[in-house]
C-alpha cells in the first residue's frame, strides 16, 4: 500500500513536519488507515462521518494538556470534534478505523490557526493523493480546512 503525505508545515526555525498516511482498506461503508506524524506534526479540529477509532502504536499525541501515548484507544463518535492535534517529540505512528464513508469537516479554524501561529508554523498547500476513492473525491474535491489539498495530481 502506497504512503501519501496528508499534511506538510513549515516551521519559522526551517524544520518541516508533515503527516503520512497508507489507506489500507477503503470503501463508502468503512475507512481503515495507519499513518505516521513526523515530531510536531499537527492536524486541525474536526470531525469525521462515521464512529472513527485510533489507537497510538509508537510515540505520542497531544491535544493540549491530554498526552495519548503508544497503547491508548481513543474512541470518537460520528459527528464529535476533535483536536487540534499534536506529534510529542518522537513523532506518532496510528492505526485508525472510520466507520462509513468518513469524509473529514472542519471545526473552528481560528482554533488551528492559534496552535500554528504559537508554534510559529504554516501549513503547507500539498497535491490531492493519488488513491482517492471516487465517493471521496466528489466530497474533498475542493480541499478546505482539515486537508489543505489544492487540487487532483
Amino acid at each position: 500500500v502506497p504512503i501519501e503525505e496528508m499534511l506538510r508545515f513549515e516551521f519559522a526555525d526551517g524544520r518541516t513536519a508533515s503527516i503520512w498516511e497508507k489507506w489500507i482498506e477503503m470503501s463508502p461503508r468503512y475507512f481503515a488507515f495507519w499513518n505516521r506524524w513526523d515530531p510536531g506534526a499537527m492536524s486541525p479540529l474536526h470531525g469525521h462521518t462515521g464512529d472513527h477509532i485510533n489507537l497510538i502504536l509508537k510515540g505520542e499525541i497531544r491535544c493540549g494538556e491530554v498526552v495519548c501515548r503508544e497503547g491508548t484507544h481513543i474512541m470518537l463518535e460520528w459527528g464529535d470534534l476533535f483536536g487540534p492535534w499534536e506529534a510529542g517529540p518522537e513523532g506518532c505512528e496510528l492505526y485508525g478505523f472510520i466507520a462509513g464513508d468518513g469524509a473529514p469537516f472542519s471545526g473552528d479554524p481560528a482554533v488551528f490557526q492559534a496552535l500554528l501561529d504559537a508554534r510559529g508554523a504554516r501549513s503547507v498547500p500539498l497535491p490531492m493523493p493519488k488513491r482517492l476513492p471516487p465517493w471521496s473525491l466528489a466530497k474533498l474535491g475542493g480541499g478546505g480546512n482539515v486537508t489543505n489539498w489544492t487540487a487532483p495530481p
